[in-house]
C-alpha cells in the first residue's frame, strides 16, 4: 500500500497540480516503488498517473491501471515507448461544459413600472392588482438573495456566476403585428396622446383594463423584454433566462386588449424567435401555469402545427375568468394544428402542489418528450400561488420549482420564463425566486404533499383520454363509440326491472312530467302495496358499481373480467319480507335526452341534479304524501341521499315531517356530506339528529376536523367498511332494527338478529 509520504502532495494546491507536473516519490516499502518518473496530472485521490515497466509484477500493472481509471481526466497513451520501456502520455484538457458553466439570463426594467392607475382608489388595500410593485418585489427578492450583481442593492452576489442582465428595448410595429392587428395597434398608440380623463372614461370601455399615457410605451417595453429574452435563449448567449415583465400578455387577444393585457408578450417573442432563428427554433413549447386560461395565446397558435400549448387553469365550468367554453378541454386545435393545444381545466379553486405535479407527470412531460421542441417558454402567472386571493389556489414555490426543473430537461435545457399574472406580492416573490434558483442550477425544495385530489385526477385522466387520439404517448386511448351502442346504465337498470318485477312484482311507476320522463324510464319500481296503510320505505339510490380492470392499452372492459355490485337490492328484499311497502328509485348519474357527451362533468352534473330534486319533489306530492301509508323512512345511498332526499326535507313544511319516521343514508370519503336547513322549520337540526342515522366512511374529510359535527348533520355514525357497498353490508343489521324500531315492526330473532322480539308502537316514536 501507498505509504504516508505518498500523499504528502495532497498539501499542494490544486491550481499547482493542473499547471505542472510532479515526480511521484519513491519509497521502498511501497508498491509505489516500482514506477519510475512519470507526470502527475490527475486530481483523483491518489494523484497517480505513472506506467509500469516491462518487468513490473502483475499486481503492479494492476494497481497502475486502476490509477488511470480513477482519473478524471483521461491521458492518451502513445502507441510507441520510450529506451527504458516507458509509455509516454500527453494530458487532455476537456473544454468547459458549454452548459454547465452558461450563465442563467434576467431581464428586468424599471420603466416597466411606469403603466399605473390615474385614479388609484384612496385605501391601498383595493389598488388594483395589477400593481407596478408587482416586478419591483420580484428583482428585489433576486437581489436579496444574492442572485444578482446590482450596486445599487446592498446585498453583493453570493455566487460566482449571478445572473446575467439581459437589456430591454421597446418591440418594433412590425414584430406587434406578427400576432396583433394593425387597428389594435394604432389604438393603443393613441392611447398616449389622450387626457387623464379621457383614459379614465376608456377604461370603463373595456374588460378589466386600465390605460396610463405611458402604456403603450410600457406594453411595447414589455413584449420587447420577452423578444429579448427570448432570442438570448434561442441563440446560446443564456442557458435560460427568466423575464421580469410587465404589463403582462397571455389575454391580450389579436384585436383588443384584455384582462390586464395589451400586447401577447409570449406569442409574440414566439413568432420573432421562430423568424429570426428558423433552424434552432423550428419548433416552440409554451406551458402556460397562470391561474387564468391564456385566450390570447390559444388564440395566436390555434392554426400551428409547430407551436404546442399548453394551459392548466382554473376554469370552473366557463365561469372563471377569462369565462366561456374556450378554455374548456375540448379546443384542442384547428386544422394542421388539432392535438397542439391542450387545456387542463380544474373544475374548481383550491387545487395544490400534488394536482399540478399529477397533470406534470401524466399530460405534460410526456407530451412534451413526444413534442421534442427546440424552445421551451413558461408563461409564467404565479396566481395560483399560496396566498394569492385572486386565483384560490395552493401552489407553493418548492412546487413551481419542480415544475420549472422537469421542462429544463427539454430543449437542451433553452428555457424562457415570461412573468404573466400573479397579485399577492409576497407570495409571486417567492415564487419566482424557487423558480430562478433551479434556473441557476439549484434542486427544488422537497414537497410534502403528493396525494392529488379526486378533481385533480378526474381532470387530467379525461384531458388524457381525450387527447390520446393525437399523442400516442398517452394511455388509455379513447374509446370510440359504435353507431348503435347502448349505455351500460340503461341495460343494467333494464336487468334490475325485470330481476325486480320477477321476485317481488316490482312495477314500474309513470312519471308524467313531460322534461324527466324518458330521463327516469325504468328508474322508479314500487311494490304493488306501496300505497297501502302500511310503512313505506322510499330508498333513493346510486347506480350499482360496475368493478373491473379495463384494458391499459384500449381502455375496454372485458366482460368476463366484470362484475355487478349491488348490495341494497338486499335491503329490498328484506324490507319485502318484513312487509314493508318499498319504492326504489335509481338516480343515474347520466340523463338520457338530457345530457350531452361533451358537457363538463359539473354542467353534467347540475342537470342532473335538477332533474332528481324535481323526480324527489313529483315523487312525494303524487306518491307518498296522498297514499295511506302509516309511516315513510327514507333511505339514501350515496349522492342520491344529498340530491333527492335532503332536497326534499329543506322543502317540506312541519306537517309533512310528521309523517316521516326516520332517515337512514350511507355517505362515501368521496361525497360532500351536508345537513338539513332550519329555513321553515323551528328546531329542525334537532329532529332531524334524533330521526337519522347517517353512516360516513372511515376516512372521510368530516373525521378529521377538531370540532363535534354539527346536529344540521343527522346521527353520524363513522363506518369502517370501505366503499359504499361493504358499507351497506357491514351496517345491515344495524339499520334493519332501526327500521323495525321505527315502524313499530316486530324484531325478530334470528341470524340477522339477536335479541328477543321487541314490539314498540309507531304513535310513542314519532315523537322522538
Amino acid at each position: 500500500m501507498p505509504s504516508s509520504e505518498d500523499f504528502d502532495m495532497l498539501d499542494v494546491p490544486v491550481s499547482s497540480l493542473a499547471e505542472a507536473p510532479l515526480p511521484l516519490r519513491e519509497n521502498p516499502s511501497s508498491p509505489a516503488k516500482l514506477f519510475n518518473g512519470g507526470s502527475i496530472q490527475s486530481r483523483s485521490f491518489y494523484n497517480t498517473s505513472a506506467f509500469a515497466s516491462k518487468n513490473t509484477s502483475r499486481e503492479a500493472s494492476v494497481l497502475a491501471n486502476t490509477a488511470n481509471d480513477l482519473s478524471i481526466r483521461s491521458p492518451i497513451v502513445s502507441s510507441g515507448g520510450s529506451e527504458n520501456g516507458l509509455t509516454e502520455t500527453a494530458d487532455r484538457y476537456t473544454e468547459p461544459l458549454p452548459y454547465t458553466n452558461a450563465k442563467t439570463g434576467l431581464c428586468y426594467d424599471a420603466r416597466m413600472r411606469f403603466h399605473t392607475e390615474l385614479s388609484p382608489p384612496k385605501d391601498r388595500s383595493d389598488y388594483h392588482p395589477e400593481d407596478p410593485r408587482r416586478i419591483l418585489h420580484i428583482y428585489r427578492e433576486l437581489c436579496e438573495a444574492g442572485l444578482v450583481e446590482d450596486p445599487t442593492m446592498a446585498v453583493p452576489p453570493i455566487t460566482k456566476n449571478p445572473v446575467y442582465r439581459i437589456a430591454a428595448r421597446v418591440a418594433k410595429r412590425p414584430e406587434i403585428l406578427l400576432v396583433h392587428d394593425e387597428a389594435h395597434f394604432d389604438f393603443l398608440k393613441s392611447t398616449s396622446n389622450m387626457s387623464e380623463d379621457e383614459l379614465v372614461k376608456l377604461q370603463h370601455r373595456y374588460d378589466s383594463i386600465y390605460f396610463h399615457r405611458l402604456t403603450y410605451s410600457t406594453a411595447l417595453l414589455s413584449t420587447g423584454a420577452a423578444i429579448e429574452t427570448c432570442l438570448a435563449v434561442a441563440s446560446g448567449k443564456v442557458k435560460n433566462a427568466i423575464a421580469v415583465i410587465r404589463p403582462p400578455g397571455h389575454h391580450a387577444e389579436c384585436d383588443v386588449s384584455r384582462g390586464f393585457c395589451h400586447f401577447d408578450n409570449v406569442s409574440i417573442a414566439t413568432q420573432v424567435v421562430r423568424k429570426t432563428y428558423p433552424e434552432k427554433s423550428r419548433k416552440v413549447l409554451i406551458v402556460d401555469w397562470d391561474v387564468h386560461h391564456g385566450n390570447g395565446i390559444q388564440q395566436a397558435f390555434e392554426s400551428e402545427p409547430n407551436v404546442l400549448y399548453i394551459s392548466l387553469h382554473v376554469h370552473e365550468n366557463g365561469n372563471f375568468y377569462p369565462s366561456g367554453p374556450y378554455g374548456d378541454m375540448y379546443h384542442c386545435g384547428e386544422g394542421a394544428g388539432i392535438g397542439k393545444n391542450i387545456n387542463i381545466p380544474w373544475p374548481t379553486k383550491g387545487m395544490g402542489d400534488a394536482d399540478y405535479l399529477f397533470a406534470f407527470q401524466h399530460i405534460i412531460m410526456p407530451v412534451a418528450f413526444d413534442f421534442n421542441p427546440d424552445l421551451v417558454i413558461i408563461a409564467a402567472g404565479f396566481d395560483a400561488a399560496v396566498g394569492d386571493q385572486l386565483g384560490g389556489c395552493f401552489v407553493t414555490p418548492a412546487c413551481y420549482g419542480h415544475m420549472t426543473h422537469m421542462l429544463m430537461s427539454l430543449a437542451n435545457g433553452k428555457l424562457v420564463v415570461c412573468l404573466e399574472g400573479g397579485y399577492n406580492l409576497q407570495s409571486i416573490s417567492k415564487s419566482a425566486l424557487a423558480v430562478t434558483k433551479v434556473l441557476m442550477g439549484e434542486t427544488p425544495e422537497r414537497i410534502p404533499t403528493t396525494a392529488a385530489t379526486k378533481y385533480g385526477i378526474q381532470t387530467v385522466q379525461r384531458v388524457m383520454v381525450l387527447q390520446s387520439r393525437y399523442w400516442r404517448c398517452l394511455y388509455p386511448k379513447g374509446v370510440i363509440i359504435p353507431a348503435g351502442s347502448e349505455r351500460m346504465h340503461d341495460i343494467v337498470r333494464a336487468y334490475q326491472s325485470k330481476h325486480l318485477y320477477e321476485n317481488h312484482r316490482m312495477i314500474n311507476l309513470t312519471i308524467f312530467r313531460e322534461k324527466i320522463s324518458r330521463s327516469f324510464d325504468n328508474q322508479v319500481l314500487a311494490t304493488a302495496n306501496y300505497s297501502s296503510a302500511i310503512p313505506l320505505l322510499v330508498i333513493f339510490h346510486d347506480p350499482p358499481e360496475v368493478i373491473g380492470t379495463p384494458n391499459l392499452l384500449t381502455n375496454k372492459l372485458d366482460l368476463h373480467n366484470t362484475w355487478l355490485a349491488d348490495a341494497s337490492k338486499s335491503y329490498i328484499e328484506w324490507a319485502v319480507t318484513r312487509g314493508f311497502g318499498v319504492i326504489d328509485v335509481n338516480i343515474p348519474k347520466f340523463l338520457t335526452d338530457l345530457s350531452n357527451d361533451r358537457e363538463d362533468e359539473d354542467e353534467e352534473a347540475d342537470k342532473v341534479n335538477a332533474a332528481t330534486q324535481e323526480l324527489a319533489i313529483y315523487l312525494w306530492e303524487n306518491y307518498i304524501e296522498c297514499n295511506e301509508s302509516t309511516t315513510v323512512i327514507f333511505f339514501g345511498v350515496g349522492e342520491a341521499f344529498n340530491k333527492a332526499i335532503l332536497h326534499l326535507l329543506n322543502t317540506r313544511n312541519y306537517e309533512a315531517l310528521q309523517l316521516i319516521a326516520g332517515i337512514v343514508g350511507f355517505i362515501s370519503n368521496d361525497q360532500e356530506i351536508r345537513g338539513v336547513q332550519e329555513t321553515f322549520i323551528t328546531d329542525f337540526a334537532k329532529w332531524y339528529f334524533r330521526n337519522s342515522l347517517i353512516f360516513v366512511e372511515h376516512d372521510h374529510d368530516l373525521w378529521q376536523r377538531d370540532r363535534k359535527p354539527s346536529r344540521k348533520f343527522g346521527q353520524l355514525k363513522q363506518s369502517p367498511a370501505d366503499g359504499i357497498n361493504q358499507m351497506l353490508i357491514e351496517h345491515k343489521s344495524e339499520v334493519q332494527d332501526f327500521l323495525l324500531r321505527r315502524t313499530g315492526l316486530p324484531i325478530f330473532k334470528g341470524p340477522e338478529h339477536d335479541g328477543d322480539t321487541i314490539m314498540v308502537a309507531a304513535a310513542s316514536l314519532t315523537a322522538k
